[in-house]
């Protein structure tokens, strides 16, 4: 009696042996669970183009994309797996609002997070935690918003404006104005002038970073005698590295990301945090803190915000929150 042999599956013409599909599947989940996302990536592509895929490999797919840092993709996988209603709605929603944060679509994100609280869809314990990253997301799109309405009102360059006299006579968000104008220039001709301002000690902290900075991206050669939080050090901006690749930022972030590797939201908000305070301490970091200490107090402080009380280190956590006020412009 002859055996029945299983049908071969054809794909748009290409002729699947049986088992390929679930052998790669397979593949790719392995390649995930050992960090290999690349790999994953690649197979999870490859497996996809024969299978619909079920709720776990989109799911995997969609995670393994992100921590690739493969957002656009990310949230297209995303929008397939809440198309078919996935039994974990809520964490792939969660999922998809990090993506779209990183994606900065701070605006999708207030109106999802909007149309959630109005269904009923988050949780009572999650609530007041999704509620602050409603406000967040509406408060950076409105500044994004501000900051592009104004640039295109602006007239063109002037030298005079970056005088020590004339800048220090504007109060700390028009002076945030006229930096931003240099995005996109050449302020070779003005260095000078942007040294005094760095150099001068009443100018505001967060200036003097983003100057400093402006002149690191251009690889300025000078020197530069920089004072802030009572320490001082003469740089040249040519032999800098930007605040986000200096060693303590790339440790403590990489501490924080192990922390919070299954709270998704929280590492967003808290990665937010520490790429803005970076550049109000730059090029000092965290100043004289230990790096566990500083992503620990880090992640406490974002607790905090979300209304968990917990023991903290008061000290770290006061620094932080003077960052954060500079941040915002204010004189400490």
């Amino acid at each position: 009696m002859k055996k029945k042999r299983k049908p071969l599956q054809k794909f748009e013409n290409v002729i699947m042996f049986p088992g390929a599909v679930e052998r790669l599947l397979s593949q790719a989940h392995s390649y995930a669970e050992n960090y290999q996302y690349d790999l994953a990536n690649t197979t999870f592509e490859e497996a996809l183009k024969y299978s619909e895929g079920d709720e776990m490999t989109l799911s995997v797919y969609a995670y393994s994309l992100y921590e690739a840092k493969d957002f656009e993709k990310a949230k297209e996988i995303c929008e397939r797996l809440l198309a078919i209603g996935p039994s974990m709605y809520f964490e792939v929603m969660e999922l998809y609002l990090t993506i779209s944060m990183q994606l900065r679509q701070f605006k999708q994100v207030e109106k999802i997070i909007e149309s959630l609280v109005e269904e009923d869809a988050i949780p009572d314990d999650q609530l007041e935690k999704f509620e602050r990253l409603r406000k967040l997301n509406a408060e950076i799109a409105e500044n994004k918003q501000h900051l592009e309405e104004s640039f295109s009102n602006e007239p063109p360059l002037a030298e005079s404006d970056f005088s020590l006299e004339h800048f220090l006579s504007k109060p700390p968000n028009e002076q945030l104005m006229l930096v931003h104008e240099l995005t996109l220039a050449n302020i070779r001709p003005i260095a000078q002038s942007l040294k005094q301002i760095i150099e001068y000690d009443e100018t505001h902290p967060f200036i003097k970073s983003l100057l400093l900075i402006l002149l690191v991206e251009q690889e300025v050669v000078m020197e530069i005698t920089i004072r802030k939080f009572g320490l001082s050090q003469i740089v040249n901006p040519a032999e800098l590295k930007l605040p986000t690749r200096l060693p303590h930022f790339q440790n403590v972030s990489a501490i924080i990301g192990g922390k919070l590797e299954q709270e998704p939201s929280t590492l967003e908000l808290v990665q937010y945090l520490i790429s803005k305070h970076a550049i109000v301490t730059y090029p000092f970091e965290w100043l004289h803190y230990e790096d566990e200490d500083v992503a620990a107090s880090y992640i406490d402080y974002v607790n905090t915000m979300f209304g968990k009380v917990q023991e903290m280190d008061d000290e770290i956590i006061e620094f932080l929150q003077t960052l954060e006020k500079l941040t915002e412009l204010q004189h400490m």
